[in-house]
């Protein structure tokens, strides 16, 4: 899937319109998150992603502020191409720009993230892509 991004976000200064693929990012994060495990627990982060409840809220919240009927439930979790749904939204929600460093780091430490403590993980997930 791609989704159409500013072009600065790839080429700075640049303001033609380009695509970034979202799905090496993804494949990069499961195989951190989960190992491509699709059933993966850890406490209260399930599935391939290692999505939270507050996670799932924060989507519901934003397909509702959108005005669609659409709304995902903790099982959905497990389910990958769902999981992928989730983050799309997210990306598309809290990083317009499709600023990739920024998509790794808020999914490992939240939308306030700390570049010093999500810089191991951010590493992790750029050594699979």
């Amino acid at each position: 899937m791609t989704i159409p991004i500013s072009a600065s976000a790839v080429n700075k200064g640049n303001k033609e319109s380009s695509k970034v693929d979202w799905e090496p990012v993804m494949n990069a994060i499961i195989q951190v998150e989960s190992g491509g495990r699709k059933n993966a627990k850890n406490g209260n982060q399930c599935g391939a992603m290692q999505i939270t409840p507050i996670l799932v809220q924060e989507c519901n919240n934003i397909l509702k502020e959108r005005k669609s009927k659409k709304r995902y439930t903790l099982s959905d979790r497990f389910n990958l191409a769902k999981s992928k749904e989730m983050f799309l939204l997210i990306q598309s929600y809290h990083n317009p720009k499709n600023d990739i460093e920024k998509a790794i780091r808020s999914w490992n430490g939240g939308q306030q993230y700390s570049i010093k403590r999500t810089q191991r993980y951010f590493e992790k997930v750029m050594s699979y892509l």
